[in-house]
């Protein structure tokens, strides 16, 4: 495969993509209105994914991602972000994750 159309291929991959998150988030909006648990991880899961793929697709490995996404938790759970005051999901998610790397 030319370098041309290996780039015009991650274009449309990455075009994808994206039309797979907006596409995802109305699909879990629907899940949610059903009451579906099975639907709504199902959903869910699909948007992870999607975050995932799309990351690797504009250059980054998924360790980088994974990285990302604990600098962000702790920095919303240092700030005292809502969910975290109320709830302490964030720290709950970070503890979780880092139990998974383990």
């Amino acid at each position: 495969m030319n370098q041309e159309v290996g780039v015009a291929r991650n274009i449309r991959s990455v075009e994808w993509l994206k039309a797979e998150l907006a596409g995802g988030a109305g699909t879990v909006c629907k899940a949610l209105l059903k009451g579906n648990p099975e639907a709504v991880a199902d959903s869910l899961a699909g948007l992870v994914v999607s975050c995932y793929l799309l990351g690797r697709r504009v250059g980054l490995d998924y360790g980088r991602l994974d990285e990302a996404i604990g600098v962000k938790l702790e920095l919303n759970v240092r700030s005292g972000h809502e969910l975290e005051t109320w709830y302490g999901d964030l720290s709950q998610l970070r503890d979780h994750l880092r139990g998974r790397r383990r």
